[in-house]
């Protein structure tokens, strides 16, 4: 069973299994430096859709669909599935896997939704709830931009701070079942604490979600009495540049230097002066379709055993930024560990 270290930090004692993972994305992603890595992309934006939502939860189903098939199961054997996104009342999650039949607790956590998922899905598990859980997230460009800045006619310009959304989806099957010596488990959780330092530029997520980011590394490090040297990568999940810049002074504040084995799935998707990106990506589908693509990958083949993964997310809605409300920045941790 779960117990509690420190302040935040959860052992997951049964070490649930990542036993299936899959990623789906756009065209500009596909044009990217992990283009190898995902399991399927898309020439065309609208993936044969009436609407950019649609599209949005066809990117879902297609990655359940693909995690499931990896792993061997069929979607009958779930016992739950995590799922959220950006939009108002998460309806790409709930339109794209509707077809699947599968017990659904929709999720909510911005950027974040992908840790957040996985917590959620090792949690059900280790409690004995449930067997197996799919946790699932995606973005949309298009989707995210109509409803958080402006609609893709009026051509605004883009400051040197901001982040392209990423078109894309990340799917993992967990599961308390070990079938393969080469899959990964989940060790820790850390749910994160909301930490809002009066950031209201919409166009500069990373300054809004750095400090929840340092916070909750720096927890799980007091929690664990573990330093950053102790991990082959601590992944964020999409501060971007000035973000993952503000994050490492943080922790160098705080004692922790991060320098040497940090990255961030927003500085990865993209090529970021040749794609035009300005800070890198963001959104939902940044971190998650990282995670099931390359980095999922090199652990399956021992190319990197232990990993912090940290989902970062700007809680906003258009309201509370239409109204001049800050924006709160959380950040969740999974502590993820090659077997063997």
């Amino acid at each position: 069973m779960a117990k509690r270290i420190g302040e935040q930090t959860i052992l997951i004692e049964s070490n649930p299994k990542i036993i299936g993972f899959a990623s789906v994305v756009g065209k500009k992603e596909s044009e990217g430096p992990l283009s190898k890595y995902f399991d399927e992309t898309f020439e065309d934006t609208t993936l044969g859709q009436e609407t950019w939502e649609r599209s949005e939860g066809f990117l879902q189903k297609k990655a359940v669909k693909l995690a499931l098939k990896k792993a061997g199961m069929n979607a009958n054997k779930i016992n739950a599935i995590f799922a959220g996104d950006l939009l108002d009342q998460c309806i790409s999650s709930i339109f794209g896997i509707k077809e699947a039949r599968i017990p659904f607790l929709g999720q909510f956590g911005a950027c974040s939704t992908m840790a957040q998922t996985m917590i959620m899905s090792s949690i059900m598990i280790d409690s004995g709830a449930a067997e197996s859980c799919i946790a699932v997230t995606s973005s949309h460009f298009c989707a995210a931009e109509r409803q958080y800045r402006f609609p893709l006619e009026y051509g605004g310009q883009r400051t040197p701070t901001a982040q392209w959304t990423v078109t894309g989806s990340g799917a993992v099957v967990i599961s308390k079942n070990n079938n393969n010596s080469n899959n990964s488990s989940i060790e820790h959780v850390l749910i994160g604490k909301i930490e809002d330092l009066g950031v209201k530029d919409s166009s500069n997520m990373g300054a809004a979600m750095a400090p929840a980011a340092a916070r909750t590394i720096e927890r799980f490090f007091l929690d664990t009495k573990t330093l950053p040297k102790d991990y082959d990568l601590i992944l964020t999940g999409d501060l971007g540049e000035i973000g993952s810049e503000l994050l490492k002074k943080l922790l160098k504040n705080s004692n922790f230097n991060i320098y040497d084995n940090h990255n961030d799935c927003g500085l990865m998707i993209y090529e970021r002066e040749k794609q035009d990106v300005h800070a890198g990506g963001s959104g939902c589908g940044c971190s998650a379709s990282t995670l099931c693509s390359i980095i999922l990958q090199k652990m399956f083949n021992k190319e990197i055993n232990n990993i912090i993964f940290i989902a970062t997310g700007a809680l906003m809605s258009p309201t509370s930024f239409q109204q001049g409300e800050t924006i709160p920045g959380i950040a969740h941790l999974v502590h993820i560990k090659s077997a063997g």
